[in-house]
């Protein structure tokens, strides 16, 4: 069993990686961005509440997203470890998570802001089943219309360039203290860079994987 967090700016293809290395390493993967959407789409009093902060690119409140996390560690079968992907984002949420888990390592995702604006506001999501496309490299057949179930694609408010330069700031600044903590604690890390906006995922999977390996954990 092996419990990780993940870290990147926005953009820096966390759940995209985390995904792949859910199946690999047999992992849950608990990703507070995908739960927080979830909460917004099905507009819950909650759901509302959050949806306030993530439109303007800042940090839903510590006892909200606790909450949240806690709900869902509890689903996680027992023996089965997993992988964090937008949580912790401050230290005081790093210190709480200290009380009800153990972190194995962390894979730190060192990306460039000019390729993290060009793979986020060049991104389209399906309104009716959430499939993904990226206008560069992953477009539909038709213009603007899913190719898996016909549905109108559209553009996440907070996917536009002055909303990510303001979400990569934010990270930066809660980040950098949040690394040094982790540091401290002698967590092992798990740096990959990625510094081509084509490089494809199974690339940078397998750099963490090699990683992992060294540290005996995968």
């Amino acid at each position: 069993m092996v419990n990780l967090i993940i870290f990147g700016a926005p953009g820096s293809g966390k759940g995209t990686y985390a995904s792949r290395l859910k199946d690999i390493l047999n992992v849950a993967v608990i990703a507070t961005g995908d739960i927080f959407r979830e909460m917004i789409k099905e507009d819950t009093p909650l759901g509302r509440k959050v949806k306030s902060y993530v439109e303007k690119g800042l940090l839903v409140p510590d006892d909200i997203t606790l909450d949240v996390l806690k709900e869902n560690m509890a689903k996680i079968p027992r023996g089965r470890g997993f992988i964090l992907d937008g949580y912790p984002r401050t230290v005081e949420q790093a210190k709480a998570l200290d009380k009800i888990a153990k972190i194995n390592a962390i894979i730190h995702l060192v990306v460039p802001d000019w390729i993290i604006i060009e793979r986020l506001s060049s991104r389209r999501i399906c309104k009716n089943c959430g499939a993904i496309y990226n206008l560069l490299f992953l477009k539909p057949k038709n213009d603007m219309i899913c190719d898996h179930c016909g549905g109108p694609l559209y553009q996440r408010p907070d996917d536009t360039p002055e909303v990510i330069q303001q979400r990569i700031k934010v990270y930066e600044m809660q980040t950098r203290s949040l690394l040094e903590y982790y540091r401290e604690k002698r967590i092992p890390f798990v740096e990959v860079k990625c510094e081509k906006l084509e490089t494809p995922p199974e690339v940078i999977v397998q750099e963490i994987l090699k990683g992992l390996k060294s540290l005996g954990l995968a």
